[in-house]
């Protein structure tokens, strides 16, 4: 990507980014009080994923998750094809109000100051676990060459119902073809498949 392209990019991030995060502020802290009110522990969580070029970096979510989700993965069936990144329909780790949050994309939201420090990006490949890249090959690998955003194009496509391989080869092609003209199309595509909650557990 051209330095100019990547200064118009990093610069509608910082806008967006800091402008969603002060409009939603009093929305944020309902969210906060409804997840503390249904179990206890932190509201917002962090996460080690792995960033442009591999570097590591910590993602914020609201939790959706009771507090010792982890402990229990490894009792759980994986549906997601490929075996790559773990989905399950009716995880039951996760609390009902994780599922509504869940469903309407509102466990993003505090992506939204990853975006500002610059760990990511509002449109790129979703940031993977460091025990999800450890698996992948070096075509896979070629989805850690730009930062990993918000949204993307399997995001807008079916979201969960996208097989790995497939989420692989649309990160690609958004890469070799990315402008800013595709991620202002990138994004107003998300707004339905939020609302609509496609492919979203």
């Amino acid at each position: 990507m051209q330095p100019k392209k990547n200064f118009v990019k990093r610069l509608f991030d910082i806008c967006v980014s800091a402008t969603v995060l002060l409009l939603l502020g009093p929305f944020v802290l309902i969210v906060i009080l409804a997840i503390r009110l249904e179990s206890s522990g932190a509201a917002l969580f962090s996460q080690t994923r792995v960033g442009k070029d591999g570097r590591l970096f910590n993602m914020w979510k609201f939790r959706s998750m009771f507090t010792d989700a982890e402990k229990y993965k490894a009792k759980l069936s994986n549906e997601m094809s490929g075996g790559v990144l773990f989905k399950m329909k009716k995880d039951p780790r996760i609390t009902y109000m994780g599922r509504f949050i869940r469903k309407s994309s509102i466990d993003e939201i505090p992506q939204f100051w990853n975006v500002l420090k610059g760990e990511m990006s509002l449109v790129g490949p979703r940031p993977a676990l460091p025990c999800e890249v450890v698996q992948y090959d070096d075509y896979q690998c070629q989805r850690l060459k730009i930062k990993p955003g918000i949204t993307c194009t399997w995001q807008v496509s079916g979201r969960s119902e996208i097989s790995f391989q497939q989420q692989v080869e649309m990160d690609l092609e958004y890469i070799s073809n990315q402008s800013f003209y595709l991620d202002i199309i990138l994004l107003l595509k998300t707004i339905p498949a939020v609302l609509t909650g496609r492919g979203a557990y």
